[in-house]
């Protein structure tokens, strides 16, 4: 369209003399109407699929929940699990994994290493991440002093009708110490006799019977011993009696534990603890005495002999009518 927007003086007078008015009038009035562009049209409502950018969306792209992103599952990489890599079609199952790798086998023995990648693998036609299997480390057992598996839940038993008697409040309280778990699992109770030269008397006052054992734990148990002798009257089938060969149940202590190679011999007709106590330089029995339970823990730290004749004892009166 030719630009009419201006005319110059020149231009007019070569045209000749101007029109009449009216004529002038219509330039001017076209020059004034071409001096901007037309005006468009007064915009109305759009409609869908109408003017610029129509077709490249449909309906509302706002609509839904937008935040929401597809999630990969993730499996263990168990051997024997048949997987597909993602890439290159090679389908197998699982070797091994190794570090951040996972070896494929396929159907003719072939192996390949593949890298454990987000949703770099293909479960039944289903993207799917492997992880690498953590299996469940297993927590130990405790155990209580005497060896045995400790039940964390469980209660103290009201004391059974049965019981294990000892010689002395020593022997007592190293049974507690080493056994005093089971022992109260079980419901049973130990008591100290204060000696055994009465012990056939004893037993018949304790009335044994069924359901209500009896075990006894005798020191320097041996063939030919007086205690041999005493034990040997003891009949009933409701009592057990075991017993260890020291001399004192402090000498069952493995001497070890308390720095000494060996336990003083005593000479005889001597008593024997005080004599333990002069040659090991302690003042007074009670002081060794402190020192031995204090160092008698677990029953790693008592010798054989004594963990097997408390254990038959525990067995035996524990045992159903």
């Amino acid at each position: 369209m030719a630009a009419l927007g201006f005319v110059s003086r020149d231009a007019l007078g070569a045209a000749g003399p101007l029109p009449a008015s009216g004529a002038a009038t219509g330039v001017a009035r076209v020059c004034r109407v071409t001096d901007r562009p037309a005006a468009r049209p007064a915009a109305g409502p759009a409609r869908a699929g109408h003017g610029p950018g129509a077709g490249r969306y449909t309906g509302d792209v706002l609509a839904g929940d937008w935040r929401r992103r597809r999630v990969t599952p993730e499996v263990d990489a168990e051997p024997g699990l048949v997987v597909e890599d993602a890439d290159s079609g090679f389908c197998g199952a699982v070797v091994e994994v190794a570090g951040s790798a996972v070896t494929l086998e396929d159907r003719h023995g072939r192996r390949r290493l593949f890298p454990l990648l987000p949703a770099a693998f293909l479960l039944d036609g289903s993207p799917v991440t492997l992880r690498r299997l953590v299996r469940p480390v297993a927590v130990p057992a405790r155990r209580t002093a005497s060896g045995s598996i400790a039940v964390p839940t469980a209660r103290a038993q009201v004391a059974k009708a049965s019981r294990i008697w000892v010689e002395g409040v020593h022997d007592a309280a190293l049974v507690e110490q080493i056994w005093g778990d089971d022992l109260r699992v079980e419901g049973v109770v130990v008591e100290p006799l204060h000696g055994i030269d009465d012990l056939p008397a004893a037993i018949a006052a304790f009335a044994p019977g069924r359901g209500r054992r009896l075990g006894v734990l005798v020191d320097h148990l041996v063939p030919g011993s007086k205690e041999s002798r005493i034990v040997a009257a003891v009949t009933s089938p409701h009592v057990l009696v075991t017993g260890h060969p020291y001399v004192d149940v402090w000498q069952a202590v493995r001497p070890e534990r308390l720095g000494i190679d060996a336990w003083p011999v005593v000479p005889h007709g001597q008593p024997w603890k005080e004599g333990v106590c002069a040659a090991l330089g302690v003042a007074e029995p009670s002081d060794m005495w402190r020192l031995i339970l204090s160092r008698a823990r677990t029953f790693r730290d008592v010798e054989t002999p004594l963990i097997g004749a408390v254990e038959r004892l525990i067995d035996f009166v524990t045992e159903p009518p």
